[in-house]
């Protein structure tokens, strides 16, 4: 008879928990996804998946269910949000082209989630269970036990390891390092989707925009087969709601995009969209922990980021691979093993994020460095600018 696989526990069903159980299964490893939440349902927004990360979920065998949904924007467009005028395009279809027919993907939250759920309901070696929190941990060299339930339930599970993929407010990383904890960035994002008949045929775009303007900007891109448009606002600004999250009025998003400073154009696509929820935006500090014992973290729990680089999504997918590579099924040291996948990923998250951090800051400029930053642009061009980015989009694991 062979042997049992063994046993690893996932915290968190998001995109990269969901991406980390198909590639640990893909090792022979039998996995549990817990999930507190009793039905996956995203919020309603889209994301970008560049080569590097759209590479990784084609090798688990998804290209057919994120492309019926996903578009492939031709570019990215860099727009003046004061004049309204286009000051570089950067030509997305070379970047898939030089990354070995990986596209760059732009899709709602919601159907690259359902892919992923689709294909580990589908695996025979994956349990997904929804309703079903983390509770605590007890590691030790050999195992851990993972208690986990309901509200009126609770059972204690042994497994090889466990990996906390369950976001900034990780309850894992809570259990492991107390005393990390995140931090606002005085930056807030309004996100909100609009179906694209409210918007006028000449504001629609079918590349990704960036509209760059004084302390805020605009990131616009099509989503649902180009049914919708997917809008992100991040503004600077206090945060004085009791949580993390809340519903947004019209005329609070709209008010951060008051004329001049901010186009007729820029200001028309804000006012189409029906129905916004704002974000405040936590980073925790980048040398922290990610690993104690049998127990590691993943994605927004080791390292959440400013969105600047449109990398958030991108990172924890990286994480995913780099873990099952070094947990490859014949790993009799998993401290080690763990240990390893967190010394991989440390040097090039740390650089994602630094050029995250870089990017807000030129994105927000306003006066005289506008002006020059405008002008650095426009000399580049798109294909130079592009190709700033090809360590983030060649990357392979």
């Amino acid at each position: 008879m062979p042997a049992a696989r063994p046993t690893i526990i996932i915290a968190g069903a998001g995109i990269g928990g969901l991406t980390a159980s198909l590639a640990l299964a893909a090792k022979g490893y039998r996995i549990v996804v817990l999930e507190q939440a009793e039905r996956l349902e995203e919020a309603g927004a889209g994301l970008q998946l560049s080569p590097n990360a759209s590479r990784i979920l084609i090798g688990l065998g998804l290209r057919p269910a994120i492309s019926a949904h996903a578009i492939v924007p031709e570019a990215v467009s860099i727009m003046s949000g004061p004049r309204g005028i286009e000051l570089s395009r950067l030509p997305l279809t070379d970047a898939a082209s030089s990354a070995a027919n990986a596209p760059y993907w732009v899709v709602h939250r919601a159907d690259l989630q359902a892919a992923l759920v689709a294909q580990v309901n589908d695996h025979p070696d994956i349990e997904l269970r929804l309703g079903t929190a983390f509770k605590d941990v007890a590691n030790d060299e050999a195992e851990v036990v993972v208690g986990c339930g309901d509200g009126s339930s609770y059972r204690q599970e042994h497994a090889a390891a466990l990996i906390g993929a369950d976001g900034i407010w990780s309850s894992v990383r809570r259990q492991l390092f107390p005393d990390i904890k995140p931090g606002f960035s005085g930056r807030i994002a309004w996100r909100g989707i609009v179906e694209i008949e409210r918007v006028h045929a000449d504001l629609a775009p079918r590349c990704v925009q960036l509209w760059m303007g004084a302390n805020a900007h605009l990131v616009i891109y099509p989503v649902t087969g180009g049914r919708q448009l997917n809008v992100v606002a991040i503004t600077s600004g206090q945060w004085r709601e009791p949580g993390w999250s809340a519903p947004a009025e019209a005329g609070e998003v709209l008010a951060q995009f008051m004329a001049p400073q901010w186009s007729e154009a820029a200001r028309a696509i804000v006012q189409a969209v029906p129905q916004w929820r704002k974000w405040a935006l936590f980073t925790l500090p980048q040398q922290i922990e990610w690993t104690g014992g049998p127990t590691a973290l993943l994605g927004d729990a080791a390292h959440a980021m400013l969105p600047f680089a449109a990398q958030g999504a991108g990172m924890a997918i990286e994480d995913a691979t780099v873990l099952a590579s070094c947990l490859d099924g014949r790993s009799t040291d998993i401290p080690a093993a763990l240990r390893r996948y967190a010394d991989l990923r440390r040097p090039r998250v740390k650089r994602v994020q630094q050029t995250a951090d870089q990017n807000g800051r030129i994105y927000h400029l306003s006066g005289p460095l506008a002006v020059s930053r405008d002008l650095v642009m426009r000399a580049m061009g798109g294909p130079r600018l592009l190709a700033r980015q090809n360590w983030i989009y060649d990357w392979r694991a």
